[in-house]
C-alpha cells in the first residue's frame, strides 16, 4: 500500500491499518517542480503494479480532485493491460459547500486551479460563485516545504477587474478532524494578502448580487 497524506495523525492511521504502507511523501523535495514529483509518485505506484503486486495508493481527500499521480497512474496501467479502478473520496470542495452552506444550483459555481486560473484568465462570471483552488502556492513553479504564493498579488488584480474592491470573500481550510472546525477568515477582495493564506487554502468568492 501507498499513500500520501496532508498530517502525521493520519499517517499512523493508515499504517496501523496496514504497516506495510509507504508514503509517497519522501519523493517532495524543495525547488524540484511539481510536475517531476508527480512523475516520480506515478512511477513509485506503477512499479510494483509492473511486478505483478496487487497496488492500493490512498491520497487524502478525493483522489481524483488535484491528484495528478492517481490519474496518470490509472491511465497507464490500463495501457499496460493491468486493471485499475479509483474509488471517489470527499474533496475540500465537498466540504466547503458543508461549511459555507453553499448550493450550486442556485447561482451556480465556477471552479478552478488558481495558478491555471491566473494563467488562462477564463472570462469569469461575477453572478455566479466562484471557488479557486490552492490560492496559497499560486505561481509557485517548484516544491517547497514552507509554501509560498509569489503570483497571489496578480491574482487578486485579475479578481478585481471582475469583482468591486470592497467584495467580501472567504479564505477557506478544510478541517482534516472529526470535531475539529474548519479553517474560515472573511476578507475583502483588495485586503486579500500572505498573511491570510496557507499553503491548504481555498478561496471562495460568493456571487456579486443580480
Amino acid at each position: 500500500m501507498l499513500y500520501l497524506v496532508a498530517d502525521p495523525v493520519s499517517a499512523t492511521t493508515v499504517e496501523a491499518l496496514n504497516p506495510r504502507a509507504r508514503s509517497l511523501d519522501d519523493l517532495y523535495a524543495d525547488g524540484v517542480p511539481h510536475r517531476d514529483v508527480y512523475e516520480r509518485m506515478t512511477e513509485a505506484i506503477l512499479e510494483p503494479v509492473r511486478a505483478g503486486r496487487l497496488v492500493c495508493a490512498a491520497f487524502y481527500g478525493h483522489p481524483g480532485v488535484f491528484v495528478l499521480p492517481s490519474h496518470d497512474a490509472i491511465s497507464r496501467a490500463r495501457a499496460e493491460g493491468f486493471e485499475a479502478t479509483m474509488l471517489p473520496g470527499v474533496s475540500a470542495e465537498d466540504c466547503l459547500v458543508a461549511d459555507l452552506g453553499v448550493d450550486p444550483a442556485v447561482n451556480g459555481l465556477q471552479s478552478y486551479e488558481a495558478s491555471n486560473f491566473l494563467r488562462r484568465r477564463p472570462a469569469l462570471e461575477p453572478t455566479t460563485a466562484l471557488v479557486l483552488w490552492q490560492i496559497g502556492v499560486v505561481g509557485a513553479r517548484t516544491y517547497s516545504s514552507s509554501g509560498s504564493a509569489p503570483a497571489l498579488g496578480e491574482l487578486v488584480e485579475l479578481l478585481l477587474e471582475w469583482y468591486p474592491a470592497g467584495h467580501g470573500a472567504v479564505v477557506y481550510q478544510a478541517s482534516s478532524y472529526p470535531g475539529i472546525p474548519p479553517l474560515i477568515r472573511e476578507v475583502r477582495l483588495d485586503e486579500l494578502g500572505a498573511d491570510a493564506v496557507t499553503s491548504a487554502s481555498t478561496l471562495y468568492v460568493p456571487p456579486v448580487p443580480r
